[in-house]
């Protein structure tokens, strides 16, 4: 998939490059260099995503979901990147005159097509991404559709310039495309960089109850999550149980476990064993930031 992805950012780079240059066009260009940002970072998810791998093995015992994360966050540079050069590149042109493109028929067609190729490759990023619950697919089909604004902006100012003699018109309409650049690159960071802070995935007062639910269970107390909901998520409790053997205790918690995991999908639980003394009224832990 990454491997489509990257022949067709190439592609549309050159196809662009090519405009650009014919046509004299800045805001062209800067266009073509987002799309060398599209390759980059199809690049870089061809490398990270060799990388990750969901299971746990002897180096990684908690999987290998990080490097996905930090495959999006690179993404997310990339755009932020664009975002600054596009609003550089309308400076240059206010500065340096607003002089007539060299601009015809043959041109706009080209980069319709580049338009419609976006299109079907950000659509076809997003639903794989849905389907394997890869963020690394979906940060990249939102850097993708970003292409896509990117494009429809500069066909829209290069035909007012040219068919309405308005030369300003595309450099106008570079500072909202930066805005909605800006705007992606929160997106994608908002959903990755919980996972690697380790943010809290399930609120502790949920986990409380459903092992309070479980009979034979007394107390639970010091209660963390890690990890992304609905993908892997990792949680560690004391537990005081009702069992005076060892046996009857294990079977507690692997019902604990099969509880935890028909509410909130694939868990992986450390559970801590304590005797009756121990029990605590303190469900999650309180620091700093409360």
């Amino acid at each position: 998939m990454l491997l489509v992805a990257l022949a067709v950012n190439v592609s549309m780079t050159l196809l662009k490059l090519l405009v650009g240059l014919l046509s004299g066009s800045l805001a062209v260009l800067a266009d073509a260099m987002h799309s060398a940002t599209d390759g980059l970072s199809s690049l870089l998810g061809l490398l990270t995503n060799g990388l990750s791998d969901p299971e746990p093995d002897r180096d990684h015992p908690y999987g290998h979901h990080k490097y996905e994360a930090l495959g999006a966050l690179a993404i997310a540079a990339f755009i932020l990147f664009t975002a600054f050069e596009i609003l550089q590149t309308a400076v240059h042109r206010l500065r340096g005159g607003l002089l007539p493109l060299r601009l015809e028929g043959q041109e706009l067609l080209l980069l319709l097509v580049v338009l419609g190729f976006n299109i079907l490759l950000a659509s076809y990023e997003r639903a794989e991404g849905r389907r394997l619950g890869s963020p690394l697919l979906t940060a990249d089909a939102a850097h993708t559709s970003s292409d896509i604004w990117t494009t429809a902006v500069v066909l829209v100012g290069l035909s007012g310039a040219v068919w309405l003699k308005l030369p300003w018109l595309d450099v106008a309409l570079a500072i909202p495309l930066c805005l909605l650049l800006v705007r992606v690159c929160w997106t994608v960071l908002r959903s990755n960089l919980p996972l690697l802070v380790d943010q809290i995935a399930i609120a502790p007062e949920a986990i409380h109850q459903v092992a309070m639910g479980v009979p034979g269970v007394l107390n639970c107390h010091d209660i963390a999550s890690r990890g992304v909901l609905g993908r892997q998520v990792f949680i560690d409790m004391h537990m005081v149980v009702d069992a005076n053997d060892l046996p009857t205790a294990h079977r507690i918690t692997e019902l604990v476990e099969e509880h935890l995991e028909s509410r909130f999908g694939k868990v992986r639980c450390t559970i801590h064993l304590e005797p009756r003394e121990y029990a605590s009224p303190a469900i999650t832990f309180k620091g700093t930031h409360g």
